[in-house]
């Protein structure tokens, strides 16, 4: 059955203009809150804006970032750029966009003294950081097929951190707080055709 859900799930960015009720979202975050994180420390938080401004408020900021971008580009590049860059604003038009946040996992780096090798404080702090991103990036996951399961459209968005200073501004993000990523939400208005996938056994290496 959720091998099923995993294969079936698409990437939906074209959505029909109702938003989905409160109701339909808080089962969406009820599923995300049940992933697996480091020590249970659950460093996730949810930002769902139904708000019509703010949501172009934050493509805008995206679109002026990608142009920002796409000027330092060289030429023969600039316009396949400009082009990818066009999806970074596909959550424009959803009724709802969830923003994900995360934390760092910051416990060990308190307790280490200062005579601990910059070499290895680096790497601690990087696995409490991704400690944090990872707990998150499954809670997103979770989201994600909770959303295909209950006939909702969503996809799981990146792009859109170029303009992660602008984003930060406009919801006003507490420094403590890193943005993981963007997920438009909404009832599809497209069935996207599956994308293909390499083979498990392309992907792997047996370590025996």
């Amino acid at each position: 059955m959720i091998y099923e859900l995993m294969k079936s799930r698409r990437s939906i960015r074209r959505f029909k203009p109702e938003c989905p009720s409160r109701e339909m979202v808080l089962r969406l975050i009820e599923a995300a809150v049940t992933a697996p994180s480091a020590s249970n420390k659950q460093p996730w938080r949810f930002l769902i804006i139904t708000n019509r401004t703010v949501i172009e408020q934050l493509a805008a900021a995206v679109r002026n970032a990608v142009d920002h971008v796409a000027r330092h580009i060289e030429p023969a590049s600039e316009q396949m750029f400009r082009n990818y860059g066009d999806y970074f604003t596909r959550f424009e038009n959803a009724p709802a966009v969830i923003v994900t946040l995360f934390r760092s996992l910051t416990v060990l780096s308190n307790l280490v003294d200062s005579n601990l090798p910059s070499t290895v404080r680096g790497r601690i702090h990087r696995m409490e950081r991704d400690s944090g991103l990872i707990g998150v990036s499954m809670a997103m996951q979770n989201l994600l097929l909770m959303a295909h399961e209950s006939g909702l459209g969503a996809s799981g968005m990146t792009g859109p951190l170029v303009a992660d200073d602008e984003i930060r501004r406009i919801l006003e993000i507490s420094p403590s707080w890193e943005v993981a990523g963007l997920i438009p939400i909404g009832f599809p208005a497209e069935e996207p055709p599956g994308t293909g996938r390499k083979p498990a056994e392309n992907v792997i290496n047996w370590i025996e």
